[in-house]
């Protein structure tokens, strides 16, 4: 391993303060980004569209921030980035180019980030694997015949390669959590309304989507909620006011925390006993920390939750394939996406507006059993997804059943849905592996708009279990499988 490789695994925190202190430029961190994604990205395929020769002319020119001059990559869904293809993984948009950036995208530029490509994701986002037609799969570092998770897999699969110290993802159902599960990686849901989706978007799906990251370090995701978060002009709603900056929280001592688990699922699926032995040994650590530690969870139906989510998620689907197909003068058909997609776009396209308002409805109540719960609990914690990383293939749409990836992955994630529904902020901390050498995240859940908790408890997590060494065995075996060896 060179030098450079080494560089390639600090956080962006100690990579700002090595461009900061002269020890390194930003077009060193660039180049570095840009060699590591060529040597090793032919065989990963976490980036789909690399932006290479504007990267570099951004790095030798001014930059300010926080974070300026380090690589960062944007996932290829939801934020626009101008001049450069946006595909949300569907062929649909395989050639659309958006004129404008994102406002997240303007901020993410305005702390000094130098943007060097775009991200892998399924069609559409819709699904908790990264295998999309499109640009076909994407592997895992720490076993390639493995899913990364979706719908931010690419970003995962990058960060966890060493390509970047941290990559845009967004979360709809759990797509930042469930990435940085089957990664090892930190991957927080901030509070609905936190980071903006202007200026296309204000609102999607009732909320259930949010902007983010997958990160190395606990510091890195509060640095850059600090320099993303905020109402944009014309949001709809936004998140409370945090009380002080988020990269103060990560240094503070979160006090004697009132910390539930569980490790059932509130729809019945079934939990891998790696899954149900990780948040056993998170409760064991959390406890171990001088907090105190319960079993008990929040009264969820779960038949209701899965429904109501499914309609809005089907319903949402359907308002993406015409919106997107109308961006580019289509009226879309069977042959311009994946054949799951089209099945819940048929399914979304028969849910009428009462339905609609009646899931939305269900779930605004699942989110006040769910916040009662919290009266008395400052965090739950439960597994973030009910197996260890799955084969790749294992969400295959049956061809004469294509809607059955539907439930496949409802088996896979029951439990990151719930704080889309109740707009909650919610992080995957990776403090476990099994017996394989795979990661597997603990899901710890903070109250709506409390995202300082969760930083001040997870930094306490980090410190007592430090992930930042254990690295994917991408510099021995699997580097030679991705280099094709």
């Amino acid at each position: 391993m060179t030098i450079l490789d080494e560089l390639a695994f600090l956080d962006a925190t100690a990579l700002a303060g090595l461009v900061r202190d002269r020890q390194v430029k930003p077009i060193e961190l660039v180049d570095t980004a840009i060699e590591r994604i060529e040597r090793l990205n032919p065989k990963l395929n976490a980036v789909v569209a690399p932006i290479y020769d504007e990267a570099r002319r951004v790095a030798q020119g001014e930059l300010s921030g926080p974070f300026a001059g380090v690589p960062f990559l944007l996932k290829d869904l939801v934020a626009a980035c101008a001049g450069v293809r946006m595909t949300w993984g569907s062929r649909l948009l395989r050639d659309f180019v958006p004129a404008y950036d994102s406002e997240l995208v303007a901020r993410l530029r305005r702390a000094g980030l130098v943007i060097v490509g775009k991200t892998n994701t399924p069609e559409l986002g819709l699904l908790p694997t990264t295998e999309g037609q499109l640009f076909g799969p994407c592997l895992n570092p720490w076993d390639p015949s493995r899913t990364p998770g979706g719908s931010s897999g690419g970003a995962a699969a990058a960060v966890a390669a060493g390509l970047v110290p941290f990559a845009h993802g967004n979360d709809g159902g759990g797509s930042i959590r469930i990435p940085a599960s089957c990664c090892g990686l930190f991957g927080l849901k901030p509070t609905r309304g936190r980071n903006p989706l202007g200026p296309s978007l204000g609102d999607v799906m009732s909320g259930l989507v949010v902007e983010h990251a997958v990160t190395r370090s606990v510091r890195d995701s509060a640095a850059l909620l600090d320099a993303t978060a905020g109402p944009d002009v014309g949001d709809p709603y936004w998140a409370p006011s945090p009380r002080g900056p988020f990269a103060r929280e990560v240094a503070a001592d979160p006090g004697r925390l009132r910390i539930a688990f569980t490790t059932t699922a509130a729809t019945g699926a079934p939990v891998h006993p790696d899954c149900v032995a990780a948040v056993h040994d998170a409760a064991r650590l959390a406890a171990s920390l001088g907090h105190e530690v319960v079993e008990a969870a929040p009264a969820v139906d779960g038949d209701l939750l899965t429904q109501s989510f499914i309609t809005l998620w089907s319903s949402g689907c359907a308002w993406m394939v015409e919106t997107l197909a109308g961006a580019v003068g289509r009226v879309p058909s069977a042959a311009d996406v994946e054949s799951f997609t089209w099945a819940l776009y048929g399914l979304g396209r028969v849910q009428t507006a009462g339905t609609y308002l009646a899931a939305i409805a269900a779930l605004q109540r699942v989110a006040r059993d769910v916040g009662r719960f919290f009266v008395a609990h400052d965090v739950w914690l439960t597994p973030t997804v009910a197996e260890p990383p799955p084969l790749l293939g294992s969400f295959a749409a049956e061809p004469d059943n294509p809607i059955s990836a539907l439930a496949r992955a409802g088996m896979f994630v029951p439990f990151t849905p719930i704080c889309n529904a109740t707009g909650q902020p919610a992080m995957s901390v990776p403090l476990f592996w099994n017996a394989d050498g795979l990661p597997i995240g603990t899901h710890w859940v903070g109250r709506f708009g409390d995202e300082a908790t969760l930083f001040r408890l997870a930094a306490q997590l980090e410190g007592a279990r430090p992930w930042a060494s254990r690295r994917p065995p991408q510099t021995g075996s699997i580097d030679g499988v991705m280099s094709g060896g």
